[in-house]
């Protein structure tokens, strides 16, 4: 009887001794345990009110602000052409000569008819000498207007016009100072009415024109600055400002939108060109694009409260692909985490680090 009773004992001071333990380390404060866990090194930046900008990316071409074809306006020989491809030229600076051997007769002949009726006109008005010299203004007027006509003087007057225009349609001038582009014509070839010589463009003045998604371009305003990336060429970006906005949007859901460059931009018509228009938000929450992690697919951002993380959902607006907007969930002047906090828990021990 006394062999089982201390077996018995054992079994039950045993157990007793394994509950005491299991009591005892439940009483153990769970500070003594994040004391044991090495804190997270992190990196903060802090929460602003300010203006913000939003990014706004379009494409589209590079184009001459002024941009004409010098086009014939008569028939004949192309007898001079002092100009080359890209060459620069002035306003008003003639490019192109027709040759002017007909049109220079057709002028003398004009001329020649209008002395003729002149002098029939001076001799058939000598008819109305008491109306001519009279006071009756209105009968003077009307007797004038019948004999210039009668004496063939108003028909001499217009043929000289006439033959005065066809001159000076042999001489093509640009009525722009820029480059020229694109001669299609050469010395000595055959010209009609309409075919074009030449274009200039005002290589120096250019205005990239690019397209806006309709969903952004409330938010795009004239003056703001643009930055303007050639595709090929520079790497560095060329700064700009919006000029105009196109009042309509086309059947893709584009808006056109041309921006103006400073002159001498290197850049030449017809490149392919993007931009990055900056449109600014004014009294926004601003944070680091870095501080913003997501859990359980809602954004969040981790702050700091003595030396310790704190989880905290935030509402998020517009990005900039460097920073984004806190509509709600954080407060401006807040230190928020940028680093180490994709795993990091609510209130994980964290050490500050500095650059």
């Amino acid at each position: 009887m006394a062999r089982n009773f201390y077996p018995a004992f054992l079994l039950v001071a045993s157990l007793l001794a394994c509950e005491a333990e299991t009591a005892t380390e439940q009483e153990l404060p769970l500070e003594s345990f994040r004391n044991e866990v090495e804190a997270t090194r992190v990196k903060v930046a802090h929460s602003e009110r300010r203006s913000f900008d939003y990014l706004i990316n379009a494409s589209g071409k590079v184009e001459a602000r002024e941009q004409v074809r010098l086009i014939a306006t008569r028939t004949g020989y192309l007898s001079e052409l002092s100009i080359s491809e890209g060459a620069p030229v002035s306003a008003g600076e003639t490019v192109a000569v027709l040759d002017r051997t007909e049109s220079s007769f057709n002028l003398e002949k004009a001329k020649a008819r209008l002395r003729n009726a002149r002098a029939t006109y001076s001799s058939d008005i000598l008819s109305f000498p008491e109306i001519m010299g009279g006071e009756d203004s209105l009968r003077r007027a009307v007797i004038d207007e019948q004999v210039r006509s009668s004496s063939g003087l108003l028909m001499a007057e217009i043929e000289l016009r006439e033959a005065e225009m066809d001159m000076e349609k042999s001489v093509i001038k640009t009525p722009i100072a820029g480059r020229v582009a694109d001669i299609s014509l050469k010395e000595g070839s055959p010209v009609s009415a309409g075919d074009i010589i030449c274009e200039v463009l005002s290589a120096d003045a250019l205005d990239p024109k690019v397209l806006v998604l309709e969903a952004d371009i409330g938010l795009v305003a004239p003056g703001q600055q643009a930055e303007v990336h050639p595709v090929a060429g520079r790497a560095s970006g060329i700064t700009g400002t919006v000029r105009t906005i196109n009042p309509k949007v086309d059947e893709n859901g584009l808006v056109q939108v041309t921006l103006a460059l400073p002159a001498n931009s290197g850049l030449l018509p017809g490149m392919n060109a993007r931009a990055v228009i900056r449109a600014p938000q004014a009294n926004s929450i601003v944070v680091p694009k870095a501080a913003v992690v997501y859990r359980n697919e809602r954004p969040v951002v981790f702050t700091i409260e003595n030396n310790e993380s704190k989880w905290n959902y935030v509402e998020t607006g517009m990005d900039n692909g460097r920073e984004i907007q806190i509509l709600d969930g954080v407060p401006p002047n807040t230190t928020v985490i940028v680093t180490n906090n994709l795993q990091l828990a609510h209130q994980a021990p964290v050490q500050v680090i500095k650059e």
